[in-house]
C-alpha cells in the first residue's frame, strides 16, 4: 500500500471509533477531512464517502432488524420522500456543465449548510425531542403525521446526496421531533435502516456522475470497520456530552469554513 493509503486507512479508522464512540459522525467527519485534509475534490469525497455509508450502515441494519430495533413503517415514509428526492438530485447534477467548477461549490457549500445543522441537531437534539413531546397530541399534527415524516425524508435526500452529511444525526433528530414516544434505540433503529438504501441510490448516482473512488472506499472501510468495533467497546467508559459538545464545535468550524470560504 502506498503512505496515502495507509493515511486514508487511519483517517477511517479514527473517524470509525468516534462514530462508535458519540453514534454520529460518519459522514461529517469523513467528508470534509477528504476535501480539506487530503484535498479530494468535493464531488468524488460526497459520492465515495455515500457508498462507505451505505456499506457500514447494512451491518447496522441487519444487527438491529434482528433484535426488532427497526420500525419498518417510518422506514418506509422517509424512504418514498427521500429516494426520488436523491434521484433527482442526481439528474439536477448531471444536467451541470461537465469540467466546470459549479458542481464543485455547490456540493462545497451544500455541505457546510449540512455541517452546521447537523452540528444543532447534536447540540439541542434532546430539548427538540421534549418540547415535540409535549405538543405530541395535537390532532393537527397526527393527522398528518405521515405526509410530514414523506417531506422529511425528502429533505434528507436531498441534503444527503449533496453533501453526503444528514442521514445520521439530523435523521435522528427529525425522528426525535417527530416521534417523541418511540424508544431512542427504535429511533436510530429505523434511521440507520432508511439510510442504507438513500446513501446507496445517491452513492451509484455519484459514480454514474464519475464521482468514486474505489480504492479510497476501500482503504477507509479497512479502517473504519475496526474503529467502530473499538469505539462501541470502551463507549460506556468516555463521557459522551463531552464528546458531543466537542464533535459539536468541530462542526460548526468546519462547516464555517466550507460556507463562507
Amino acid at each position: 500500500m502506498r503512505t496515502m493509503d495507509y493515511l486514508y486507512t487511519l483517517s477511517g479508522f479514527v473517524v470509525g471509533a468516534i462514530v462508535g464512540l458519540t453514534g454520529v459522525g460518519g459522514g461529517s467527519l469523513m467528508t470534509p477531512l477528504l476535501v480539506l485534509v487530503f484535498g479530494i475534490p468535493p464531488a468524488t469525497a460526497v459520492g465515495t464517502d455515500l457508498l462507505y455509508a451505505a456499506l457500514t450502515k447494512a451491518g447496522g441494519t441487519v444487527a438491529h432488524g434482528r433484535k426488532g430495533h427497526i420500525d419498518w413503517a417510518i422506514t418506509g415514509r422517509l424512504a418514498v420522500g427521500s429516494i426520488p428526492a436523491a434521484a433527482l438530485t442526481i439528474w439536477v447534477l448531471a444536467q451541470l456543465p461537465k469540467g466546470s467548477t459549479v458542481i464543485g461549490e455547490i456540493i462545497s457549500h451544500g455541505l457546510g449548510f449540512a455541517l452546521l445543522l447537523t452540528a444543532i441537531a447534536i447540540l439541542f437534539g434532546r430539548k427538540l425531542r421534549d418540547y415535540a413531546g409535549k405538543h405530541d397530541e395535537s390532532p393537527l399534527r397526527q393527522r398528518h403525521l405521515a405526509a410530514i415524516t414523506v417531506i422529511v425524508g425528502a429533505i434528507l435526500g436531498v441534503l444527503v446526496t449533496i453533501s453526503s452529511v444528514g442521514a445520521g444525526a439530523l435523521g435522528v433528530a427529525a425522528l426525535f421531533f417527530l416521534y417523541p414516544k418511540l424508544s431512542p434505540v427504535r429511533i436510530v433503529g429505523s434511521d440507520v435502516a432508511h439510510a442504507v438504501p438513500l446513501t446507496l441510490v445517491a452513492g451509484l448516482g455519484h459514480w454514474l456522475l464519475g464521482g468514486v473512488d474505489w480504492a479510497l472506499l476501500a482503504s477507509l472501510l479497512l479502517g473504519s470497520l475496526p474503529g467502530i468495533w473499538l469505539g462501541t467497546h470502551v463507549s460506556a467508559k468516555v463521557p459522551e456530552h463531552i464528546l458531543r459538545r466537542l464533535l459539536a464545535a468541530m462542526l460548526v468550524l468546519i462547516g464555517s469554513k466550507l460556507v463562507f470560504a
